[in-house]
């Protein structure tokens, strides 16, 4: 099967249950040397409308899997890597061109499972991805692949608890997760969330990732400012949310430029679109439109409580995403009643999210080891699924 054929969007059958395992087979991971084998996966999942959709992902195997108490599944969530194109990680890690695999290799090392989602509209999705939707879209993808690994009985893996990782948008994803979790997949023996660089309030990022500054926002983007990234912003929260038409906002320049980017990597539309998000859209705050406020307060975090702990970390000279609105974020879950720490780092954007790897695993061993404070059960399948 080619891999065309592999990723080609799948007619999915009638009854088909988030979780369910649609393609799978073995791939040659050649960066990572700790892992004993890898598998590309075509799974189930649903869309903010609760509808089926198809989704991917790959799922990395240790040398030797730990010990029942300290092995782990690990659901990593990645930082944007664009909205079309090659950059879905279950493609780059199987090319050998992902450039960021230090935390995966760590974690393979301790002997867990790591499951990587390429995120809704990459890979087996019909695109664009859904950039910035963490609640609408991310979180659900993720805890299907936790779902999907639980019903892959050709990886032949031992059950073991779940933790999610993330860093930016990605932690922003597992962060949601680690929400919807309870109610969503009542089933997944999740048992801690790490999530660096994460904002809570997307009405107070969106401005500062439209203006057209930034900086060095990692090795595979060395350089570029940020412009894009509003634009790629707009694109996927409309993604997600269907019923937000782009021309609402963009003028005819933003349109054609809308077409284009959602066939693009990340660097590739920091590259294409350097210029302000205002420089495509009718009017010079397209943030401030009622509709989209009303998104951006939707794809709010902090407002329900999880019910495990959480892990947030943060630079403090990021300019990326600034400390104060990582802050704000853990202020907001303590507010719940979150079981929640802090740990800041004197670095930016990019040293951080590799200074804090070892500090995250080392929480998530301990999250690990921990019984659960719910035991994770089994939904009825008469019971319907509501978001809160």
């Amino acid at each position: 099967m080619t891999i065309s054929d592999f990723y080609s969007t799948p007619i999915l059958r009638d009854g088909a249950r988030p979780g369910d395992i649609v393609r799978i087979r073995p791939v040659f991971v050649p960066q990572l040397e700790g892992a004993s084998g890898a598998w590309q996966i075509v799974y189930v999942s649903a869309d903010s409308r609760s509808q089926p959709i198809a989704a991917s992902a790959i799922v990395l195997l240790p040398e030797t899997v730990a010990e029942p108490g300290s092995t782990a599944i690990l659901l990593y969530c990645p930082p944007f890597r664009g909205l079309g194109g090659v950059c879905a990680p279950s493609q780059l890690l199987a090319t050998g061109s992902e450039y960021d695999v230090a935390g995966i290799d760590r974690a393979l090392a301790r002997g867990w499972v790591v499951a990587i989602p390429d995120g809704q509209g990459l890979g087996a999705g019909t695109g664009p991805h859904t950039f910035m939707a963490a609640r609408a879209a991310g979180a659900n993808v993720v805890l299907d692949l936790a779902r999907a690994i639980y019903r892959a009985s050709d990886l032949a893996l031992p059950v073991a608890p779940v933790v999610a990782w993330g860093y930016a948008d990605g932690g922003r994803v597992a962060a949601a997760a680690g929400e919807l979790q309870p109610w969503y997949a009542p089933e997944v023996d999740l048992r801690g969330v790490a999530a660096g660089a994460v904002v809570s309030d997307l009405a107070s990022m969106a401005p500062v990732i439209s203006g057209g500054s930034g900086e060095d926002l990692g090795a595979g983007l060395a350089g570029l400012g940020l412009a894009g990234l509003g634009l790629a912003g707009l694109i996927g929260l409309s993604h997600a949310y269907n019923k937000l038409p782009l021309r609402h906002v963009l003028n005819e320049d933003g349109l054609a430029a809308a077409a284009e980017a959602r066939y693009l990597t990340g660097r590739e539309l920091l590259q294409r679109f350097p210029q302000p998000l205002a420089h495509w859209c009718r009017v010079p705050d397209p943030w401030n439109d009622h509709w989209w406020r009303r998104v951006l307060a939707l794809e709010s975090l902090g407002h329900v409580k999880p019910e495990v702990p959480l892990h947030l970390y943060h630079g403090e000279l990021d300019i990326v995403v600034p400390v104060q609105a990582g802050r704000r974020t853990l202020i907001a879950y303590r507010q719940r009643g979150t079981q929640v720490d802090w740990h800041e780092y004197d670095a930016d954007h990019r040293a951080t999210a590799h200074l804090a790897i070892s500090d995250v695993l080392a929480k998530l061993t301990v999250d690990i080891a921990n019984p659960p404070l719910h035991q994770p059960t089994t939904p009825s399948a008469a019971e319907p699924t509501t978001r809160p």
